[in-house]
């Protein structure tokens, strides 16, 4: 079975960046206490004033999915307005580790 790579960047008004990641800060706890959720993060870029990253890893495609499904019906809670955002899925078959 795959684990799943979700990789995403946020550009917001480089003033609302923080508050972006506080009000994702519940989003963050309860995706990780999911089934299947390895990682969920969002970060602020420190070169980039404006950018947040989303880094996800799931056991499976199916758990995201489902994690997904119920994402769908939880609004954001008071995020500010984004720019611009991209999500992209990766399914890995195969990984090595550098240390």
């Amino acid at each position: 079975m795959a684990q799943v790579i979700v990789q995403g960047e946020f550009v917001v008004d480089p003033g609302d960046r923080e508050r972006f990641i506080e009000a994702s800060t519940e989003r963050m706890r309860s995706s990780r206490a999911e089934d299947g959720c390895l990682e969920y993060v969002f970060a602020s870029d420190p070169l980039e004033p404006g950018r947040v990253v989303l880094s996800e890893r799931w056991a499976s495609m199916e758990l995201l999915r489902r994690h997904l499904d119920g994402q769908a019906s939880r609004p954001a809670a008071d995020r500010p307005e984004t720019i611009s955002a991209e999500i992209v899925i990766y399914e890995v078959t195969s990984a090595t580790k550098l240390t």
